[in-house]
């Protein structure tokens, strides 16, 4: 039988796959922008994200097993895919779109869903809410980053 949590892993690792859908040369215009100077961490962000998807499928774990199958749970579920889809979608589309302000944008609009469902689902559990937490902190730091960027590389606005 098929566990749940394989479920939940495979939704989300497809979902994520969305994140490469852009070409070398979208990576070098991205490369060639100037970053914040105290950006001094980005070696870590991929190693970030990671740990933050792992805690989002694991939060989405624990609200399908308190109470699985029902109306709420499914629309909880529909949920934390919108929020990865925003989470997704911030590379490929600022990356294609060669906009930083795309980008900002997706982010602000990915930290406000992350928030709206962490506090949505802290009426189902707790621990659910706090897996959220990472990514309800990071986001608005990369959205910031984002901004902040615009302002070194006004021609990348």
């Amino acid at each position: 039988m098929i566990k749940s949590w394989m479920v939940i892993a495979a939704v989300g690792l497809l979902i994520a796959l969305g994140s490469n859908l852009f070409t070398p040369s979208d990576v070098k215009w991205f490369k060639r922008l100037q970053r914040p100077q105290w950006l001094t961490f980005e070696f870590a962000i991929p190693l970030i994200w990671t740990f933050i998807f792992i805690c989002g499928g694991w939060s989405a774990y624990i609200v399908w097993e308190k109470d699985p199958g029902t109306a709420k749970t499914w629309w909880l579920m529909a949920f934390y895919i919108l929020v990865e889809i925003a989470i997704v979608a911030y590379t490929p589309v600022m990356f294609r779109l060669r906009s930083l302000k795309v980008g900002t944008i997706i982010g602000a609009i990915g930290s406000i869903l992350g928030v709206i469902l962490a506090i949505t689902v802290w009426t189902v559990s707790g621990w659910a809410a706090l897996l959220l937490l990472p990514y309800a902190i990071w986001s608005p730091i990369g959205t910031y980053t984002t901004w902040e960027m615009i302002r070194l590389n006004p021609q990348d606005e």
